[in-house]
């Protein structure tokens, strides 16, 4: 403007847990006035207008008399029964300033039911400064307090635990005087940045194009995908997957919404969104990624234990929840067409990447986290306490032995107690049921019921709530196939018998069928007709997660005329990125990597991609959100599409 250029940077380290912001004086030496506040939960984004109920949540802004600290501190809903009645979390800013003023100032303000403080929004007025820097942190906390007490207090501990953690970092990097912006940032970029440089990939020239003009030459090219187009969604990719990793597993709208309430309640989403999400983090050598995802699974074990023995009364298996709040991963959500309850196939995919990381790194030592609820989830293992005991000594899990393992043999639990004589084929392939039955007579096999295979039904039939279902069986045969690898890896005590009870097992799981086109089928019940007027590719698991296809030409045709079918014939609902991205995975684990390009297309070539380069939910924006499984489907599947690994491959 005719002050000159006025530049604005920031960062999150790594290195500090913490947010930095820096604001400077003009490029024509204009100094720096600015006023810094908080938005109320009112004007953001999708938070309409604030929550009237009396249990809702309740905050306040604050700000230091002498402009030294901006915080925001929120008091979560304390309804009966809530496990977060005393629980709350806090931002806290601590602004730094050179030269010039700085001082407390009141901004009006609308009241909101929210928002305690009234018509008053405090903030901070700085005048006539060279440079200012925020120092940004968050934290949350299950002993906040009553909600009762919260209404009336003039002291907020959490908020104040943040500014001294600040404090600390702004001397630190403290420099002549003043907060040096560059050493923070050398000290994160020397964490960050080797973690970014440990895989590169190289398809084009570097592109000097920003982003929005790179997307409309995308747009125009609807037959291919653009080199440069490509490698800038991998480099994308990567560094927002990275920016996810090490203490979780990305959530499905990534942290950059913006909004109050974020698409899908910025959950996890465990039967397709996460395992996209994840898939690539293994070739893509981000390890960090894989320590995150660990801790990630520990930290819901308990309840999908749980889970297996409210759904089915199995003692010691593994359900895992359709969706996690990171928390807390219960069944929560079900109906007639969508029995989340009934579907089985989430332990086995979610722990394969885990088993994928393991074959690419080794068996390695992880830091115990204090997220992992570690004495909860052996408990509910049934994990003998010796071990726990041992791993707290050390200070650490042994990743085979300590976390896999324990996991796997909850998976392989789950589908022998799901496995019931009672329930059955007999020799010429119909479905019975005898009850009393104790044992299969040759040419049985086991009946997987309830099943669901997310989100179809066969044709005329009215619910998801299936049996037989093809994502089951291959997530069950890929299940008990690492749960004997890791039994054997680990050799301990009664392994051989262990094994041999897996094998035993598998022996007896159903068989796939074909329909009459020679297409792997959907569900293997002779009494289902096939539905492919349907997105999900749910029952190409054989071929992508697992691996099965590789070693059985017949079964990967019969995939590949699947795949076929489904696209020809799915006119209802073909715009999802997550479908999409399922199935350029599958046509690249088939070698099909002119169709993996088309599925990749259909996002690139319409409306899949923001001027940022992260991607909506669908390809016409339907549901106007950021979806981070595409983005990151994106670059697995294109690393697949280059690289295969295998067990020793």
């Amino acid at each position: 403007d005719e002050g000159g250029c006025w530049e604005r940077t920031a960062f999150t380290s790594r290195a500090d847990g913490m947010s930095v912001l820096r604001l400077r004086q003009s490029s024509a030496g204009e100094p720096l006035s600015v006023t810094l506040s908080i938005d109320p939960v009112s004007a953001m984004s999708k938070a309409h207008d604030g929550a009237t109920e009396v249990s809702a949540l309740r905050y306040v802004h604050l700000a230091a008399e002498d402009g030294s600290s901006l915080s925001q501190v929120c008091h979560y809903p304390a309804y009966e029964g809530s496990e977060l009645a005393e629980g709350g979390y806090a931002c806290a800013a601590r602004v730094l300033v050179r030269g010039g003023s700085v001082r407390r100032v009141s901004l009006p303000c609308a009241a909101e039911p929210m928002r305690l403080g009234g018509a008053e929004n405090p903030a901070i007025r700085i005048e006539g400064a060279a440079e200012a820097v925020l120092l940004v942190a968050s934290a949350r906390t299950h002993e906040m307090g009553t909600l009762e007490d919260f209404l009336t207090a003039d002291s907020f501990p959490l908020a104040d635990e943040l500014l001294g953690r600040l404090d600390e970092a702004a001397a630190k990097y403290e420099e002549d005087g003043f907060f040096s912006y560059e050493k923070a940032l050398a000290a994160h970029c020397a964490v960050h940045r080797p973690l970014w440089e440990k895989a590169s990939i190289r398809l084009a020239e570097p592109c000097e194009l920003p982003n929005e003009a790179l997307i409309a030459l995308q747009r125009e090219e609807k037959t291919r995908l653009l080199p440069a187009f490509l490698q800038r969604a991998w480099e994308q990719a990567r560094f927002a997957q990275l920016c996810c990793s090490g203490t979780s597993a990305p959530r499905l709208c990534a942290m950059w919404t913006g909004e109050w309430q974020p698409g899908w309640r910025g959950i996890y989403t465990l039967d397709a969104n996460v395992n996209l999400q994840v898939a690539g983090m293994n070739v893509g050598n981000l390890e960090a990624a894989g320590l995150g995802y660990a801790i990630f699974l520990l930290r819901n074990t308990p309840d999908w234990v749980e889970n297996a023995r409210m759904s089915y009364g199995i003692e010691h298996g593994l359900q895992v929840s359709v969706n996690s709040d990171i928390d807390r991963g219960m069944h929560v959500e079900y109906d007639n067409d969508f029995p989340f309850e009934y579907w089985n196939a989430g332990a086995s995919w979610c722990l394969l990447p885990l088993y994928e990381f393991w074959q690419c790194f080794g068996d390695r030592e992880i830091p115990i986290d204090s997220r992992m609820r570690l004495p909860e989830a052996y408990a509910a293992l049934g994990v003998e306490s010796g071990r726990l005991e041992a791993a707290l000594e050390r200070g650490s899990l042994d990743l085979l032995r300590d976390i896999l393992l324990p996991l796997l043999r909850a998976q392989a639990n789950f589908w022998r107690g799901l496995c019931t004589p009672e329930y059955f084929t007999d020799a010429q392939g119909n479905a019975r049921y005898e009850k009393g039955k104790e044992s299969l007579l040759p040419g049985e096999r086991y009946l997987l019921i309830p099943g669901y295979s997310p989100e179809n039904h066969p044709v005329g039939y009215c619910s998801t709530l299936t049996a037989n279902a093809t994502m089951d069986i291959s997530a069950a045969r890929d299940g008990l196939h690492m749960t004997i690898a890791a039994e054997r890896a680990a050799g301990e005590p009664g392994f051989e018998a262990r094994c041999a009870q897996w094998e035993a097992l598998t022996a007896l799981l159903p068989e796939y069928q074909l329909d009459g086109t020679g297409a792997l089928r959907e569900w293997a019940m002779k009494e289902y007709e096939e539905n492919n007027n349907h997105r999900h590719v749910s029952h190409l698991y054989p071929a992508w997660p697992a691996y099965e296809t590789k070693a059985d030409p017949a079964l990967a045709e019969a995939a590949e005329q699947a795949l076929q079918n489904r696209a020809q014939c799915n006119v209802d609902d073909d715009t999802a990125g997550h479908g999409w991205m399922h199935r350029a995975l599958v046509e690249a684990r088939l070698g099909h990597g002119d169709r993996a390009e088309q599925a990749l297309l259909a996002m690139a070539a319409n409306q899949g991609y923001y001027s940022s380069m992260m991607t909506d939910h669908d390809t016409n924006r339907r549901m106007g959100c950021y979806c981070t499984d595409t983005l990151f489907g994106t670059a697995a599947a294109l690393q697949e599409m280059l690289v295969f690994s295998d067990t020793g491959v």
